[in-house]
């Protein structure tokens, strides 16, 4: 079998630059992932010379030899795993994707970490990272990769439910991603799965703060704890909106609950699809109300502008798609601030 067939990558001659470049720099950081059809992988190629080179000269033991045959097992686990979650980070890179720009160690250590996963719906998790990353060098941090390698497929599951609570509130200074928590024996949290024992296990793992006795206000200005006075608010839930009076001179503060995202968890949740929660725009609204601008414009979707700004999400390319999980991710985990 020819290495272009049995590699998930295959033709690199029908791959983009941004493509080519990501193998490139990855072959050269943790080995080749791919090699022209007449060389052999070098690790098998090296294995097998050592295994022949050693029978020539030594009586090689029989629990040297299961050591031989597990390490190459374990090697071609992880080199398949490897290359798997490359194959399905290609699809998502940009056009004017930098893998060029990413840093050695941080491929290492990515690498050392994800070879191990196997599973298919969490390669996509580590794909979408590492397109991320090469789309933005240094969108992820390492310690963000440390998190999500303590994640199993459960804990994944329940991080994507918690981030269909998450809004984005916008101010003229500042954008803020969070999940609102107000009281997690509410039915709404309860039956999709936010429960007391889900985010005290993310809170564990690194992606979350969780206090149930503590109510956290959101402001824009954290040196003087409030809002600026006529400071133009809105909280964007998906395509929905509403429009925040933030006019008072004093105490220009948001109620958001109980719980917040770690520097990792907002890293994280950008390649975590979060789904809308049936009515819980409405249930935020209510919580909201003594905070509505007079002339609430909320029930007028912003579906234009969200779409029009998706092609700006991390790790991923350019889209027609008008699912709303796909627009919540650009619209509440973009990186950069709007000017």
């Amino acid at each position: 079998m020819s290495m272009e067939s049995s590699n998930p990558i295959f033709n690199i001659s029908d791959l983009t630059k941004p493509a080519v470049v990501l193998i490139e720099k990855v072959s050269d950081a943790v080995g080749g992932l791919y090699e022209p059809t007449k060389i052999k992988r070098i690790a098998v190629a090296e294995a097998e010379a050592a295994a022949i080179k050693a029978e020539s000269n030594i009586q090689i033991t029989d629990l040297e030899r299961r050591a031989m045959q597990r390490w190459l097992k374990e090697e071609a686990i992880h080199q398949r795993n490897m290359e798997a979650i490359t194959a399905k980070a290609i699809p998502l890179l940009k056009n004017d994707a930098d893998p060029a720009a990413m840093e050695t160690d941080w491929i290492v250590d990515f690498f050392a970490k994800s070879r191990i996963v196997s599973d298919s719906e969490m390669q996509k998790l580590w794909a979408r990272i590492l397109a991320g990353q090469a789309n933005t060098p240094g969108a992820f941090s390492r310690r963000a990769v440390n998190v999500l390698s303590f994640l199993d497929k459960g804990d994944a599951e329940a991080f994507a439910k918690l981030c269909g609570f998450v809004w984005v509130i916008e101010t003229e200074s500042e954008t803020e991603v969070m999940p609102l928590v107000f009281d997690i024996g509410a039915a709404i949290y309860e039956s999709h799965g936010a429960d007391f024992v889900t985010l005290n296990n993310l809170e564990s793992i690194g992606l979350l703060r969780y206090d149930p006795n503590f109510v956290l206000n959101f402001f824009s200005d954290r040196n003087s704890g409030k809002l600026a006075s006529q400071e133009k608010c809105i909280a964007r839930y998906f395509d929905r909106q509403l429009f925040l009076n933030m006019s008072k001179d004093v105490d220009n503060s948001v109620r958001i609950g109980h719980t917040f995202f770690t520097n990792a968890g907002k890293e994280l949740a950008r390649i975590c699809r979060g789904k809308p929660v049936d009515g819980f725009y409405e249930y935020v609204k209510e919580q909201w109300k003594q905070y509505l601008a007079e002339a609430d414009t909320s029930e007028q979707d912003s579906i234009g502008e969200g779409y029009a700004i998706l092609d700006e999400l991390i790790g991923f390319v350019e889209s027609d798609s008008t699912d709303g999980s796909v627009n919540h991710d650009d619209l509440i985990y973009e990186l950069r601030s709007k000017p």
